[in-house]
């Protein structure tokens, strides 16, 4: 398919794309840019995401977005749990009991306990406001962070953890009256977990992903949704052979076929002295390293180790997004100098193999000078802090005081590129929520979005990418989903959204729209959920610099074609005058 500025398209992809990075902290944040960033999503539903930043390990602050503003973000809503005695570990924000409002979840604990203590408590939103009187607090120990999911189905965010006094995983499921069930496991829970829950079988219903211990080393399991109901679905999948230090595991569609691929960054020894990132593809049992050069001249760089077993400290972990907009998956990573005390974050680009082992690979971006000064990196994850669909980076610097540093870095293009931003809320009301509630503020865990199109070159084209999967150890996933389509301005000619069903059900809930204008942003309202046909799909437009490029040409063209008829015009009005000038002058013999 042709779409107008296809020309422009052509000199861009001689240019080639090349982004550099912007320090716009002191705008985004203003002048105290302290806390820890803990998570993201709409709090007051005004379709802008907004901050939730920990700060005194004790205080939650929402900063809400305001781009008209400066700072962009300002903190307007606070829970202190300062008389408590305990520090936040995690934040996840939810809607947990269903009135189309975001609540937040958070794990505590007491300051001068252990990792075993760990609670976990709901604090209900409220007409944009959150209070320590509207809660709900899990009256168990837990010895690890929780997985937030939709295990039932309902679109109610649901949680998944291990209490302390025992090995098998329990599931509160959210609502006005939380109900707690055991999940029927038969190994113990690894801890750090990254446990995740995404499509793993192409069906477009999420699956559950676990991380199991097996003669306490790693292992994992996949968990398949068959009819709303998950079953272990093969024997379990060792780590890869030489793994002596396994990090977090990520879900991406790594070598763009439409399906989740399995990344995972390890060392290959006690110290991190040889790091590497191994891929799983989707289906199969096999590691393959796509990344295991790490070394930048004469130094050696390697993957931080956690520093303790305290649920404060920080597994290795790779943050996924297309920073490039290429389609492909990029990642960032906390990478240290082996021979000293430097710790930078640094940007892995997915680039195509360079032999025919492999599809593709990451290649890391050592020379990045914006990035390379934050010399005390201790995490770095992808925000889009314009809403305009290009991802910027985030960044957490060790700072002082007990709280960290937050370094906001703007991505700048210098050619031109196409997404598509699709975020799936929870569909439990549309246009008559209750008490006139916008249902745009809910971070919801589970939905599928995958998409097929033709991309500059004629060739098919399709990507995938699962919604909030992950929650716990500072995964920072984003509540929208940001798909790179590269330099193709062409309309997407599928996109397919799936939800996860409730047990019993055999129906895939799944809804298809075509003809999607690329640099969109496509909120998907599944309601009501049984009735895939009767969603509803709300689509916002961001223009680009092709749309005005495309705009001048076509005003321009427009302009020369006028410019040739009116010449034309007035070649032939000229020669009407001369035509009608002889013939007053011609002696008419039919007169005598």
């Amino acid at each position: 398919m042709w779409v107008p500025g296809g020309v422009p398209l052509i000199l861009l992809s001689v240019l080639g794309v090349q982004a550099s990075l912007r320090p716009i902290t002191r705008e985004a944040l203003g002048a105290d840019p302290r806390g820890t960033i803990a998570a993201c999503g709409d709090f007051n539903a005004d379709k802008q995401t907004d901050l939730f930043i920990v700060r005194s390990g004790n205080e939650l602050q929402i900063f809400l977005a305001d781009l008209k503003a400066t700072p962009y973000f300002s903190p307007k809503v606070k829970l202190s749990l300062a008389s408590e005695d305990v520090v936040i570990t995690s934040v996840v924000p939810g809607d947990y009991n269903g009135d189309s409002q975001m609540d937040v979840l958070l794990t505590t604990i007491p300051k001068a306990g252990t990792a075993s203590q760990l609670s976990i408590v709901i604090y209900y939103g409220h007409n944009q406001t959150l209070s320590l009187d509207q809660k709900f607090l899990v009256k168990k120990a837990f010895a690890d962070e929780p997985l937030v999911m939709d295990y039932n189905g309902d679109m109610i965010p649901d949680v998944l953890g291990v209490p302390s006094e025992s090995n098998t995983p329990v599931i509160i499921y959210g609502g006005n009256v939380p109900v707690e069930e055991s999940l029927n496991v038969t190994r113990e829970m690894f801890v750090p977990h990254s446990h995740a829950f995404i499509d793993l079988t192409g069906d477009f219903t999420a699956d559950l992903f676990l991380t199991t211990k097996a003669d306490q080393s790693i292992q994992f399991e996949i968990w398949e949704n068959q009819g709303g109901n998950f079953s272990p679905a093969t024997v379990p999948i060792p780590k890869p052979n030489n793994a002596k230090v396994v990090g977090q595991s990520v879900f991406a569609d790594f070598d763009g076929d439409g399906l989740q691929d399995h990344l995972l960054p390890i060392c290959e020894d006690d110290k991190c002295l040889k790091s590497a990132i191994y891929f799983r593809k989707h289906g199969s049992t096999q590691w393959s390293p796509v990344l295991q050069n790490f070394t930048n001249g004469n130094t050696l760089w390697g993957f931080v180790l956690p520093t303790g077993p305290s649920i404060q400290s920080l597994p290795i972990a790779l943050h996924i997004g297309d920073y490039n907009m290429d389609g492909y998956p990029d990642a960032l990573a906390i990478l240290r100098n082996t021979s000293g005390s430097n710790q930078q974050a640094f940007l892995l680009e997915n680039v195509p193999c360079k032999n025919s082992t492999c599809s593709r690979a990451l290649e890391v971006h050592w020379e990045i000078s914006d990035l390379n000064q934050i010399k005390d990196a201790v995490v770095a994850t992808f925000f889009d802090v314009y809403e305009d669909g290009i991802l910027d980076i985030i960044v957490l610097g060790s700072g002082g005081d007990g709280d960290r540093t937050i370094y906001v870095l703007q991505n700048n293009f210098e050619a031109d590129a196409y997404f598509v931003k699709v975020i799936v809320l929870s569909g439990i009301c549309s246009n008559d929520c209750p008490n006139n509630v916008k249902p745009f503020g809910v971070n919801q865990p589970g939905p599928y979005i995958m998409y097929m199109t033709v991309d500059a070159n004629g060739y098919m084209k399709n990507a995938s990418v699962g919604q909030l999967s992950q929650s716990a150890h500072m995964s920072l996933q984003l509540p929208y989903n940001v798909l790179g389509l590269g330099r193709s301005a062409n309309f997407l000619d599928h996109l397919f959204v799936g939800i996860p069903r409730p047990p019993g059900e055999r129906q895939i809930r799944r809804q298809e729209w075509t003809a999607i204008i690329p640099n969109s942003q496509l909120i998907v309202i599944p309601y009501p959920h049984q009735q895939p046909k009767s969603w509803s799909a709300k689509l916002y437009l961001t223009p680009s610099n092709i749309v005005l490029l495309t705009a001048i040409a076509l005003i321009g063209v427009c302009v020369f074609i006028l410019v040739i008829i009116g010449i034309l015009h007035w070649q032939e009005k000229k020669a009407d005058d001369r035509e009608k000038r002889q013939e007053a002058h011609r002696f008419h013999f039919d007169a005598m």
